[in-house]
């Protein structure tokens, strides 16, 4: 079963714009939102260096990821092609 996982932070601005983006993909697909801040570990197993980072697992192992703010399409897109 494909997941996002969503790296976040709450005082990162682009993050702010993200998450009502992933709130909506929410809707549709299994987002976990992880924030880096309260969940180091989780952030250093996935190599998070930047936030917001969306990646996309697949029965638990990474299949691809996005760096940044980017549309909801590209999310979607991201989902459908892999």
């Amino acid at each position: 079963m494909k997941k996002f996982i969503y790296f976040s932070a709450p005082w990162c601005g682009p993050c702010k714009q993200l998450g009502p983006v992933m709130e909506e993909i929410a809707t549709q697909f299994q987002v976990q939102k992880v924030n880096v801040d309260d969940n180091p570990t989780l952030a250093q197993q996935y190599g998070i260096r930047n936030v917001p980072t969306v990646v996309l697992t697949k029965d638990g192992s990474e299949i691809t990821r996005k760096l940044g703010l980017n549309p909801k399409q590209t999310y979607l897109d991201m989902y459908n092609q892999n």
